[in-house]
Order: C-alpha cells, then structure tokens, then sequence
C-alpha cells in the first residue's frame, strides 16, 4: 500500500528538520506510541497500542532514520511485531523544500502488515494506513504551528489584539 501527501508547515526548514529528528516529536505524532527510546543514530524502541477494525494490539518494535540529507530529506522506516495480531512494516520518504509560507513537507509512505491483521482486507487496512500517516503528518504540523483551529481565525483575531497566534509546543519549546 501507498500513498502520499504534502504539507506547507509554517515554520522554518531548519525547525521543521530539527523536529523530524526530535524523538519527543515523533513520539506524540505516532499514534497510540506509549514509549519510544533511542537516538538518531541507532534508533528508536517504541511501543504503539492500536485497534485496527476488530484487531487489537500493541506492537513493539523499531523506528529507524536513513537517507539523511541534512535540512533537505529523510527516510523514516519501522518495523513492529503484535505478537499474535502479526506485524507491520512500514517506511515514509519525507522531503522538505522552503517555500515563502515556510516549508513544504511532502512525503511517500509504503506500509504492510501480515498474520491475522493482513486476514481485515485490504480496504479496511489501506484506509487505517492512510488514517496513520495523516494523522502523524497532522501532529507534526500542529506541533510546530500550533491547533489548527488557531490558523486563520487566529490570524485575523490577533490583527485587532496585537496578539500573536499560539505556537506550536516543539517551536515553544526551541524558542523559534
């Protein structure tokens, strides 16, 4: 299964990079992680609770970084074994290009899964998978910008207020 997306981020590419490599960040942008470890370097551990129709299942296993072109783009891969719901593997081509609004992040995402996870069909799995890879992207996002519920309404608010909109937490947190 595949498919892919692009996201304009307003926010930096230096700061949208250092996110991406920022295991706080990938741990509140996957979906249903309890715990991730590890480093850039050897990768990460992480553990995912997820319902997948009737399947229910926590998977152990490992998220890694490679390809990396330091500013420009990184492969994230991951591999995660559910005991008897069976396994995932999956990996997401992540670019990032500067653009006047911030930076554009387009990924590619390849998942598959076997054991009794594989046995839902296909539809129920490419809809799940697409559900994950939006929902990280979208975390992600609002990581560093913020709600989306801030964005534009906010905008126009804070014209009248002399107020900035909300940050997101990782930009808060790194003072940009």
């Amino acid at each position: 299964m595949q498919l892919s997306d692009v996201k304009t981020i307003k926010a930096s590419p230096e700061t949208v990079w250092a996110a991406i490599l920022n295991p706080d960040v990938l741990m509140q942008c996957v979906p249903g992680c309890q715990s991730m470890t590890g480093s850039v370097e050897t990768g990460f551990e992480a553990t995912v609770k997820q319902k997948i129709g009737p399947v229910s299942a926590t998977f152990t296993g490992v998220v890694t970084l490679s390809d990396i072109d330091p500013g420009r783009a990184v492969t994230i891969s991951g591999e995660g074994k559910g005991g008897a719901a069976g396994f995932a593997k999956g990996g997401a081509k992540v670019t990032l290009t500067p653009v006047a609004e911030g930076t554009e992040l387009a990924y590619s995402v390849d998942a598959s899964v076997g054991g009794k996870i594989a046995q839902l069909g296909s539809r129920l799995i490419d809809g799940f998978a697409k559900k994950m890879a939006d929902e990280f992207f979208t975390r992600f996002q609002e990581a560093l910008e913020g709600p989306a519920e801030w964005s534009e309404e906010a905008e126009a608010q804070a014209e009248g207020n002399d107020e900035a909109p909300k940050k997101g937490w990782f930009k808060r947190m790194i003072g940009a």
